[in-house]
């Protein structure tokens, strides 16, 4: 027999799982006699939720530009924490981003980057890269073009010395 339970309900029980109550799975089987299964799922399922929410979250601060997070920033600068957090619930935001957006421009950086200066700041990585290889590759060839040069030098001198001071042979002497 499939039994349904009220959102209510199961809000409350989720609650009751989670913190501050960290209540475990099987104590609350003994408490309300629904199946151990049924409540790893609901916990499951809320999490999961809540995880959904928070990226939507972030994705959506994400997309702010500069000057809206400096324009949040300091709509904040007043609020108390406990202000702060309202507002944070109302607009969607963690009290921790306005924080790092806060210190990030207190250092003069920009909070973040938009998507098309990430790709210039990639293609330039790249470019970079390829350049750097590249010259490696070049000066691995002037190494090896000195180091050639410099044997070749020595070895002319090896034929030019024995030329040059060579005692007669043998033969020749006699």
């Amino acid at each position: 027999m499939i039994t349904k339970y009220s959102a209510e309900f199961k809000a409350s029980i989720i609650a009751k799982l989670l913190p501050p109550h960290n209540v475990s799975v099987p104590d609350m089987v003994k408490e309300t006699g629904i199946s151990k299964n049924t409540l790893y799922t609901w916990r499951s399922k809320y999490r999961n939720r809540q995880s959904d929410l928070a990226t939507n979250l972030n994705q959506q601060a994400g997309s702010l530009s500069n000057e809206e997070k400096l324009a949040i920033v300091i709509e904040t600068a007043i609020l108390s924490e406990v202000e702060l957090g309202e507002y944070c619930r109302r607009k969607g935001f963690y009290p921790e981003q306005i924080v790092g957006w806060k210190n990030a421009f207190a250092q003069g950086f920009p909070a973040s980057i938009s998507k098309a200066e990430r790709e210039q700041l990639r293609e330039q990585i790249t470019t970079i890269k390829r350049l750097e290889k590249e010259l490696h590759r070049k000066d691995k060839a002037l190494a090896e073009t000195a180091a050639l040069l410099v044997l070749q030098k020595k070895f002319q001198v090896l034929l030019e010395e024995p030329a040059a001071g060579r005692l007669p042979s043998r033969s020749a002497r006699q």
